[in-house]
């Protein structure tokens, strides 16, 4: 048996389940068969995708023999007597796009007597089952990895795959209650004694005025349009005219940044250390970083460190003031720290205003001003910084430029003297730096938001960023379950349900 002799399952479920029993009992020794052919295939390739084609044509039948047993158990008094509903129709037929392929049921369709309002199909709200015309599960396989891949590999493995264009929508949809989840969604269990929450930001590639002036208006239609690509793209280049060259310092990402918070626990062994991270949860938004220090607050306390607690809560900030404002009142027996890199790249900063990069002597300094870091000795470490703007002279080629990066560093650390006690920081074994949300970073924003070509619209990247924080968490099973459980409450209140949306999503701001 070849690959294009696997016949597809039957295009409609027949009224009966006897008929689709010896339907699939037929398959599958079909496939027990085709597995001892003598001679059979040439290669194991063939052998392969030859399987993989029936197999899907097993699960097919299987799926339509589980809807027809579901349908036969229905009961519909529930909806005709008890709420008003009428039998419109008792067979209408669906094509549900499944993990096996294409599957085509009858299922019976209620209208109410009394009043207008939409119809029901109770087996689909018994089943949880949306108008998007895709399983739930198909939906967030799409919604986990980008668009272009998403649709790629739902062709190369399910033979068919919606655009781009409705997977951005399917996101949209899924992603809207991703913000109730990541707030109210289960808390994790035996966490440590130790509450850690590191914050960050990092800048995704947004699309200007511009960008989005041209991308709404109508397409311009030329009499004479080739139709070859190469030939296209000249024309095109052509009505567009030569591009604005960028100013030196001009910034072609129009990055805008999304605040992640990073929150974790750590628990304290027989050996007297800290050891961790348990139970870490990103979350990220790019609203305001108000809401999300708000978020943190809120986590925290649910998860058995209030304002008043008397546990040890250390945040890991980026030395941003306003950021620490906040925090203060929020946390105010927290232990706030500056993440020691940045007081490094400083330290760094300076020392290559007086010798040359990647010089022995420039390591050899840096070096002497971070053990007085590590040590906490901040005080000694501006004695040090101090000394040096005197050594500087008031005249001379390039001294004012020093002077400057000096007297600007020592702003910099003098006003976060409080931020920097290392020293007992370590004695603690507690946290100086935040390694933890950079890699949150990079993995949440960096490998999904931030590639090259990509320009987002906030409000439409939300979503995507929630749902990446939640796959990154591991909560994706969870999520799945916990939103389609929302859904077949709204299908079952009698609501017309579709995932697919194309409202962007409201980004939330702080009281």
């Amino acid at each position: 048996m070849s690959a294009h002799q696997v016949s597809p399952p039957a295009t409609v479920c027949p009224p009966d389940l006897e008929p689709l029993r010896q339907q699939i009992h037929q398959r599958l020794d079909e496939i027990i068969a085709y597995s001892l052919q003598d001679p059979g295939p040439t290669s194991f390739l063939d052998f392969e995708k030859t399987l993989l084609l029936l197999l899907q044509s097993l699960g097919c039948l299987l799926i339509q023999l589980f809807l027809q047993a579901r349908h036969a158990r229905l009961d519909l008094t529930t909806w005709t007597q008890a709420r008003g509903y009428g039998i419109s129709e008792k067979n209408a037929e669906r094509t549900l796009k499944t993990s096996c392929g294409e599957v085509t049921y009858q299922r019976a369709y209620l209208m109410p007597r009394y009043g207008g309002g939409p119809g029901v199909h109770p087996l689909d709200v018994a089943l949880g089952l949306t108008r998007d015309g895709y399983s739930p599960l198909v939906i967030g396989w799409f919604c986990r990895v980008s668009f272009q891949v998403a649709s790629g590999l739902g062709e190369m493995f399910l033979g068919s795959a919606p655009p781009a264009s409705a997977i951005e929508e399917w996101v949209l949809g899924l992603g809207r209650p991703a913000y109730v989840f990541l707030s109210e969604g289960p808390l994790p269990e035996c966490d440590g004694d130790v509450l850690v929450i590191e914050i960050d930001g990092k800048a995704v590639p947004t699309a200007t005025d511009q960008e989005l002036a041209r991308r709404r208006k109508p397409r311009a239609r030329c009499a004479d349009r080739c139709k070859c690509q190469r030939h296209r793209g000249r024309a095109q280049r052509k009505r567009r005219g030569r591009k604005k060259r960028r100013k030196k310092g001009d910034k072609s990402k129009n990055g805008r940044s999304a605040t992640l918070v990073v929150m974790y626990t750590l628990r304290r062994g027989a050996d007297g250390r800290l050891h961790g991270p348990c139970n870490k949860k990103v979350f990220g938004t790019f609203g305001s970083r108000k809401s999300a220090v708000q978020w943190a607050r809120t986590q925290a306390t649910r998860r058995g460190f209030p304002p008043e607690t008397d546990k040890t809560v250390q945040i890991v900030i980026d030395g941003e003031i306003c950021l620490e404002q906040r925090l203060r009142q929020l946390f105010r027996k927290a232990i706030l720290t500056l993440d020691v890199r940045h007081a490094q790249e400083k330290l760094w900063e300076v020392g290559r205003l007086f010798y040359p990069e990647g010089s022995a002597e420039l390591s050899s300094w840096v070096e002497e001003l971070e053990e007085l870091l590590y040590k906490g000795h901040v005080r000694a470490l501006l004695q040090r910084l101090e000394q040096e703007l005197r050594g500087v002279s008031l005249r001379g080629p390039g001294t004012k430029q020093k002077r400057k990066v000096l007297e600007t560093v020592m702003a910099y650390l003098e006003s976060r003297v409080k931020l920097m006690d290392y020293g007992r920081l370590r004695k603690e074994d507690l946290v100086i730096a935040s390694g933890v949300v950079e890699g949150a970073a990079r993995y949440v924003v960096g490998e999904r938001l931030d590639h090259s070509g990509m320009r987002w619209i906030e409000e439409r990247a939300e979503p995507m960023l929630l749902l990446r924080c939640i796959e990154v968490n591991g909560d994706w099973e969870a999520f799945m379950k916990w939103s389609q459980e929302q859904r077949t409450q709204e299908l079952e209140r009698g609501q017309i349900v579709q995932i697919r949306s194309k409202t962007p999503t409201q980004l939330p701001d702080a009281a």
